[in-house]
């Protein structure tokens, strides 16, 4: 039996380290005392963790299925098959765009839903479906983190490609350590200290294959 209640839409967002996946995990644990049905849903194509769970940086852990990045709509048949009352979603960044319009069939259908992600990528633009979430949200958790060159608050996400600020055109999606050229990183910096490299083509670098 789902819970009836006005079904809301919670956006947990920010940049990275600014503690998103650890808000959701709380969230959702909150809402089992209460006695809801929840489940936790994450793309695919994120496999810094085994697919049965997600875990945050603190080490926090909750149990989770992963769906195909391209395919959200298979949310809707889990909720279903689970008889969910709360939907979860982790790094809602990476899914598709469809994923707004799976997100409102879940709220139409009684299911509350929580999405955390990314607000920004690395190089500060709007990332996939965020900024329309962020829009239709009924609750935002806008979250922030410590630049690691300054110590004050941060906002960007930056990525560091063998220590070097990433260029402007590089792959916008790039899970694990490595990118094909080097080791990869990411920080939490302020907007001062955020920094993306010209497009590389801007540089007179040849795209491989072209």
């Amino acid at each position: 039996m789902l819970y009836r209640a006005d079904p809301w839409l919670h956006v947990i967002a920010g940049c990275m380290s600014s503690g998103k996946t650890d808000e959701l995990l709380r969230l959702l644990r909150r809402a089992e005392i209460a006695r809801r049905r929840a489940l936790l849903v994450r793309p695919d194509i994120d496999d810094r963790t085994p697919g049965e769970y997600a875990e945050s940086r603190s080490k926090a852990r909750y149990p989770s299925v992963l769906i195909p990045r391209n395919e959200p709509v298979a949310m809707l048949a889990l909720a279903r098959e689970r008889d969910a009352d709360l939907v979860g979603i982790e790094e809602a960044q990476f899914f598709d765009k469809s994923v707004v319009g799976v997100i409102e069939t879940l709220r139409r259908s009684g299911r509350h839903v929580i999405a955390s992600g990314l607000n920004t990528d690395f190089a500060g633009r709007p990332f996939g479906p965020m900024p329309e979430l962020l829009a239709l949200a009924d609750q935002i958790t806008m979250l922030s983190a410590i630049c690691v060159v300054c110590g004050e608050t941060a906002t960007r996400t930056q990525r560091l490609v063998g220590g070097r600020p990433a260029s402007l055109d590089d792959p916008l999606i790039v899970i694990g350590g490595f990118d094909g050229r080097a080791v990869e990183t990411y920080e939490a910096r302020c907007l001062r200290h955020h920094e993306v490299s010209p497009a590389r083509t801007a540089r007179g670098v040849v795209a491989d294959g072209d």
